[in-house]
């Protein structure tokens, strides 16, 4: 089991990652201080049947009272009215301000209990248990939590750090192919930002990282998450350095929202976002031909997709691109990278972002 820590001073905590490492999630709670009493456990129905039984009995054999709340799959679970049905399963639970709330699945649930934990009875503690590849390598660590609004992604939300994050990457054996290949987007952009000798790691190991080689799976969960944990240090509230971590996501939430929420894998949208980044990249950042030709080759290595819908340029997917969480007037502070492994952020007026996405 690979172990550090996030520093975030008084809310400071363990992320364990590892294989076989679900049935230790009770143990773990307890040595990272979560008070033993009444919790509940947040699920969706795929995950439920597969970890669901393993994570309550090693939480309930570390002397917890554990309560299973279940939640549809997939995003439209991210919503006011899932939201408001999980305060109801809360307060049948009897969870009180000593209790926990522990995410077990996928982005989905980890936003959403995230939420949960965030606001219900003012905030109580929160384990976060990610079970896919986007939650392992990114979404479960940095404590943004959120639903969506039908007109963007992501739109109603809280900062809410978890106590302790437990990645067992087993849980990615049983992920469909395209659930698994999605996650790759996010770790290809770590290397992207922040990392080129990551990034030429990459480009070597694909198929070993796509036959879900467990080894070769701890280490780029763990080094993703090492990446956005040095991050999150620096910058919890997104006030600076944390913005690069949007590469690829201006125009891959809008794609998702601006599609129908579920068109689009979140991954497969943030490909295809980071395609579109390196193009306004080449013409406001200096990028190489040749730099942005490998992040493409590698986007597409990993099974994603690449290239823009062609009816991308509707109306639906201009309004989800203004309503960015980082407009500011006519523009939007986008990220990019000027070379592989490093990032930077411009303000770009939305006309230019069209024109530039041809």
């Amino acid at each position: 089991m690979r172990t550090f820590q996030v520093e975030l001073g008084a809310k400071s905590h363990p992320v364990h990652v590892g294989s076989a490492i679900l049935g230790e999630t009770g143990r773990l709670a307890a040595e990272a201080g979560i008070a033993r009493g009444r919790v509940a456990i947040i699920t969706d129905s795929n995950v439920a049947g597969l970890y669901g039984a393993k994570v309550a009995g090693s939480i309930r054999a570390a002397g917890y009272d554990a309560a299973t709340i279940e939640v549809p799959a997939g995003e439209p679970s991210k919503s006011l009215a899932t939201l408001a049905l999980l305060y109801d399963r809360l307060v049948d639970a009897e969870i009180d301000r000593q209790g926990a709330i522990f995410a077990l699945g996928g982005g989905v649930v980890g936003d959403l209990a995230g939420l949960a934990a965030a606001t219900f009875l003012r905030g109580v503690a929160l384990v976060q248990i990610p079970t896919t590849m986007v939650a392992q390598v990114d979404s479960a660590l940095g404590g943004k939590t959120a639903i969506n609004h039908p007109r963007a992604k992501n739109l109603i939300g809280a900062f809410h750090q978890p106590s302790l994050i437990v990645a067992d990457v087993d849980t990615m054996l049983t992920l469909p192919g395209r659930e698994f290949r999605e996650g790759l987007a996010e770790v290809i952009k770590y290397a992207a930002i922040m990392d080129a000798a990551m990034f030429d790691g990459l480009e070597r190991e694909m198929p070993a990282i796509l036959a879900r080689d467990p080894e070769r799976l701890a280490e780029i969960v763990e080094k993703s998450l090492r990446h956005k944990a040095f991050v999150v240090s620096s910058d919890e509230r997104e006030g600076g350095l944390r913005k690069i971590l949007n590469f690829g996501h201006t125009v891959g939430h809008a794609l998702e929202s601006s599609a129908g929420y579920g068109s689009y894998f979140h991954g497969e949208a943030v490909a295809i976002g980071m395609v579109a980044a390196a193009a306004l990249s080449r013409a406001y950042a200096g990028l190489s031909a040749s730099d942005a030709a490998r992040l493409e080759r590698l986007i597409r290595d990993a099974g994603l997709p690449t290239a823009m819908p062609p009816d991308w340029r509707g109306g639906e997917f201009t309004r989800a691109i203004r309503l960015d969480k980082k407009r500011a007037g006519d523009a939007v502070e986008f990220v990019l990278i000027d070379r592989i492994g490093h990032a930077l952020t411009r303000k770009l007026a939305f006309a230019d972002i069209m024109l530039q996405l041809g």
